[in-house]
């Protein structure tokens, strides 16, 4: 969790300025492809509704000119699905900047008992928010 999109310099939660939150993706292409992660993306969401502001907006940010023409051209492909338009805005990546501890792996620090056990193993939040096992973890807990 993180934000990104915008202008200003290390943006925080109560200060957003021009950026919007957003999820970086590390993921390995021999597994998922970008198309396959892009047509997740347009499933888990409406990309029809605009957003109540420009901090929770629809946005899908590219890398190279690939990614361009595939994120273009799924949006184009679920606009037809959906007979309405898209509202989700593609844009160049530029830098992205991870939110503050309290807002990773939401589920999980809800959980007190578990998280003892991952602050024991890891000694700090900065390492259960790289952690695969905790982003699992979160993950079921969240109902995934």
């Amino acid at each position: 969790m993180g934000y990104a999109g915008g202008s200003t310099h290390n943006p925080t939660y109560v200060n957003l300025a021009d950026h919007s939150e957003a999820l970086q993706i590390d993921y390995d292409p021999a597994k998922i492809s970008y198309e396959d992660l892009l047509g997740l993306f347009w499933d888990l969401h409406n990309p029809t509704v605009p957003a109540r502001s420009r901090q929770y907006m629809s946005i899908v940010f590219y890398h190279d000119k690939e990614q361009e023409a595939l994120a273009l051209t799924t949006m184009q492909a679920e606009e037809r699905i959906l007979d309405r338009k898209i509202v989700t805005e593609i844009v160049p990546y530029s830098v992205f900047f991870l939110a503050e501890d309290y807002h990773q792996k939401y589920y999980l620090q809800q959980d007190a008992m578990l998280m003892k056990e991952f602050s024991s193993i890891y000694h700090h939040m900065s390492k259960i928010v790289n952690s695969t096992a905790a982003a699992r973890v979160n993950g079921y807990l969240g109902g995934n």
